[in-house]
């Protein structure tokens, strides 16, 4: 704990935000500007009429604060780095970011070819889904991309611009995974705000849909779950009346009910979370065999997958453990996903003390596709743990294990 805040043993986390918050001299109106909340919200906090908030939102206050230790906020003793959690600031960053933000258009250059792009970004979902160094691959590929289609929407008129829209907002989508947990929160909002305003544009209801999904996903991060569910709810809306005309259709509709019974998870309403799975499980079993959605890799392994999760999020451990059983993780198509489920097999076994089982999940894991577990704030928790107090005979592997992940002493 550095010398600038209040003893640990005499405050609460709130009046830890407090003290770092005036330390820098901002105000709550600004504060809570930045992490999407109201003043009042940040002042129920501080002075502890809220609990204290979770490791997300945690992050998010510590970047907005220039808060480098975790400790800062938490009170515990041992040093934990913000960027333990949030993963290192990856290479490639400042090339997507200045992609983002670019708007100049190049001199005589023909238009780009809008059925060229469409190949190009399902080429570029295929690399991301069978990539273990998915993010760099992605790095490479997403600057050119998001240019040429965002330059595509600017300068191509008609019918066809509906379609440049409609592949901009996919691009737009793809970035999210990108972006996604890495030290740049700000971007998965412009990224996924983007998404939607351009499905809206090119008025594509699987478009829109899929742009919920990802934005389903950055709210319930935020806690702000009644805003995750309506527009959960509004996507799904927006393509009910056409579940008939694809699988695509059914699937999206599925992988939103998967997210709703996520959103109900992470706010503890165990028999509303099992109620959505549900919905979505009989989806993923009437689809055909081998059948995996693109954006949200929903399918029958996932719906597994995303059962272990909802144990986990809810505390009970031994369901999550019990349907964990249910799949082998070799069934799970993407690679990146699948490396995520072993993280989240591996937090059962966490919750319930098993340090020699979370380790092997997490080296399997980072065996499967490093960058995944690289930039995942729970599987760096959980070695951040087995680093202070590692299982008997593998203090070594540990710490190799760290070191490869990035978060070693």
């Amino acid at each position: 704990m550095t010398s600038n805040f209040p003893d640990p043993a005499h405050t609460t986390t709130g009046q830890r935000i407090k003290s770092a918050r005036e330390r820098v001299g901002m105000s709550r109106p600004v504060l809570g500007g930045l992490v999407d909340r109201s003043a009042e919200w940040v002042k129920a906090v501080e002075n502890g009429r809220l609990q204290a908030p979770r490791l997300p939102m945690l992050l998010r206050i510590a970047h907005a604060l220039g808060v480098q230790d975790l400790a800062d906020f938490t009170g515990d003793g041992h040093a934990v780095p913000v960027s333990v959690f949030a993963g290192e600031r990856h290479m490639a960053l400042t090339a997507v970011q200045a992609a983002l933000t670019d708007y100049r258009l190049p001199g005589e250059v023909p238009p780009p070819d809008v059925t060229h792009l469409v190949v190009r970004l399902e080429q570029a979902w295929q690399v991301r889904h069978a990539s273990p160094d998915h993010r760099t691959q992605l790095g490479l590929l997403l600057p050119d991309l998001i240019r040429d289609a965002q330059r595509a929407v600017r300068v191509i008129r008609g019918e066809e611009r509906r379609d440049a829209r409609r592949v901009l907002a996919g691009v737009y989508r793809l970035a999210d995974f990108y972006c996604a947990y890495q030290p740049a929160p700000e971007l998965v909002w412009l990224v996924t705000d983007r998404a939607m305003h351009e499905a809206m544009e090119a008025d594509d209801p699987l478009a829109i849909a899929g742009g919920a999904w990802a934005k389903v996903q950055v709210l319930r991060d935020a806690g702000r779950w009644d805003e995750a569910l309506d527009v959960a709810a509004f996507g799904a809306r927006e393509i009910e009346p056409y579940l008939h005309s694809g699988d695509d259709w059914r699937g999206m509709w599925g992988a939103l009910q998967a997210e709703v019974a996520y959103v109900h998870a992470r706010r503890g309403r165990y028999g509303q979370s099992w109620e959505a799975w549900g919905l979505a499980d009989r989806v993923a079993r009437e689809l055909p065999v081998g059948y995996r959605h693109t954006q949200s890799s929903f399918s029958r392994p996932v719906m597994s997958a995303h059962a272990t999760t909802l144990g986990v999020e809810l505390r009970r451990p031994a369901e999550a453990l019990r349907s964990a059983d249910q799949i082998n993780p070799d069934t799970i198509a993407s690679v990146p996903r699948r490396a995520r489920h072993l993280i989240e097999v591996a937090r059962a076994h966490d919750q319930r003390g098993e340090r020699h089982a979370v380790w092997a999940l997490l080296h399997h894991s980072e065996r499967t596709a490093p960058e995944t577990i690289k930039y995942n704030g729970f599987a760096r928790d959980m070695l951040l743990g087995l680093r202070r107090n590692p299982p008997t005979g593998l203090r070594q592997d540990v710490h190799e294990l760290c070191e490869r992940v990035g978060i070693a002493a």
